[in-house]
Formats: C-alpha cells, sequence, structure tokens
C-alpha cells in the first residue's frame, strides 16, 4: 500500500483517529492535509507528522476550517489549490445527556460537525474526484450509527446519518470510479473524546469515573477497547486499490460487539 503522490484531507486531523490516520498515511507516502480548527493543535499535530512519518519530499500541510461552516470550508479548500485522492472525514463531537435533558443547541452542533460536516467536506472535495474519475471516501462512524445508545440521542442519530450519506453518496459516485465507505469504531478510549466521556458515563451508569471504561470492555467479546492504530490500518485498506470493489459499506470495528 503505497501512496505516494497521493493528496489526502483529514478532517478531525489534529488529534485522536484523524492524526492517527494522518501518521499512517503519511508513513506510507501520501501528502497529508490536516484540517480542524484549533490551529495551534493542527500546527502540533503537523510536527508530530513530519517528525517521524514523512520523507523529504513529502507534504504536510494544514487547514483552520470549520466543517459545519460551508463558506469558510470551500474558501479554505480553494485556497490550497489542491485536488484530493483521499478524503477521510474524522471530525466529531459527542455529548452524552437524557433525552429531556438534550440541550437544543447540544442537538444542533452534534449533528452540524458529524453529520453536515462530513456532508459538506464530500460535497467540495468530490468535485475534483468527480473531474479525474477517481477517488476514495472514508467516513468515521460509530457502533452507535448501528445501534442507538443509551443518553446518546443525537450522536446516535448524526452517526447514523453518515452511514445512510455514505451509501447514497457511494452510489452516487460508483460512475466516476469513487469509492465511499465508512468505519465503524467501537470505544475508543485512548482520544480526547473518551476523556470527556468518563465524567458524563459514570453519571449514566451511577459508577465512579475511574469503573466506567472497564464496564465497557467486559461488552467486548475480544476483550479490549478499539485502539487508534484498528482503525488506521482498515482506513488505510480502504483508502488504497486493494479495496476497488468495495463501496457503500459500513463496516463494523468493535471487537464483536456489534456485527450487524
Amino acid at each position: 500500500m503505497n501512496f505516494s503522490g497521493k493528496n489526502v484531507l483529514i478532517s478531525g486531523g489534529s488529534s485522536g483517529i484523524g492524526l492517527a490516520i494522518a501518521k499512517l498515511m503519511a508513513s506510507k507516502g501520501a501528502n497529508t492535509t490536516l484540517l480542524a480548527r484549533r490551529k495551534n493543535l493542527l500546527e502540533e499535530a503537523a510536527q508530530q507528522v513530519k517528525e517521524k512519518h514523512i520523507l523529504d519530499d513529502q507534504q504536510v500541510s494544514i487547514i483552520s476550517s470549520d466543517v459545519s461552516d460551508f463558506d469558510r470550508l470551500q474558501a479554505s479548500l480553494k485556497a490550497t489549490k489542491t485536488s484530493y485522492d483521499i478524503l477521510v472525514n474524522s471530525a466529531g463531537i459527542i455529548k452524552a445527556n437524557f433525552i429531556t435533558d438534550v440541550p437544543e443547541s447540544t442537538w444542533d452542533a452534534i449533528i452540524d460537525v458529524d453529520l453536515k460536516g462530513t456532508f459538506l467536506c464530500i460535497k467540495e472535495v468530490t468535485k475534483y474526484m468527480v473531474e479525474q474519475k477517481g477517488g476514495k471516501i472514508i467516513n468515521i462512524s460509530s457502533k452507535s450509527g448501528k445501534k442507538g445508545g443509551l443518553w446518546l440521542a443525537a450522536y446516535s442519530s448524526a452517526k447514523f446519518g453518515v452511514i445512510g450519506l455514505t451509501q447514497s453518496v457511494a452510489t452516487d459516485l460508483a460512475p466516476f470510479h469513487i469509492n465511499v465507505n465508512a468505519i465503524c469504531p467501537g470505544n475508543v478510549f485512548s482520544t480526547p473524546m473518551w476523556d470527556l466521556l468518563d465524567k458524563e458515563y459514570s453519571v449514566k451508569l451511577g459508577v465512579p469515573p475511574e469503573q466506567v471504561r472497564k464496564i465497557y470492555v467486559e461488552k467486548v467479546p475480544l476483550g479490549r477497547g478499539c485502539t487508534v492504530e484498528d482503525i488506521s490500518n482498515l482506513a488505510v485498506f480502504l483508502a488504497s486499490s486493494q479495496s476497488d470493489y468495495m463501496t457503500g459499506q459500513a463496516i463494523n470495528l468493535t471487537g464483536g460487539q456489534e456485527v450487524h
């Protein structure tokens, strides 16, 4: 899986899943662009990629923008004057609330970033993929996109939506040899998202925060959480020519916890 000469755009690329995918893509030769809102985090992430994962002739770039703001996103992408061969939609946020306690602002924010942001990135980047008649799009959904989760009405709705979007866009783009697939990870404890969830889930489950992850691991047949490396390995496969006959799929990566 050699991505030399390929241009990869990764939203949510400043940390967690997005950054892990960027590192692995870069290690296989890709020119990598990280997209996120906070420029300082992007600069730190880009430095991590540069230090260990690229050759002298590779490029690592950053775009500070908001995936939920189409005008700003479009202007930022046009300014790079780059056609992307691979798009990874990893930007996402989560909040856990009992349904009657979900603020409308929280609902809007999660739908805007997790679902609308995925749509807007596809909408803009796909223009160039259609022109070149080829490309790979990888959307990060969740096991919560396959089965609704307790206190996760907004997040599950957004991630179910990402799967529907994946299926529809895959059909639209198949004539142009553009593959569109989704990854549905289980609990990825090493991400900043989970650092925030421990306290919320301790209230939800009625246990101390330090016991939350143990409870979630016990639900997994393979007996561990999902890692960013697990996700990166699958993303690289989906971005490669080895997956050319796969499109419209939402692939479980849950250690057997979710199987449909």
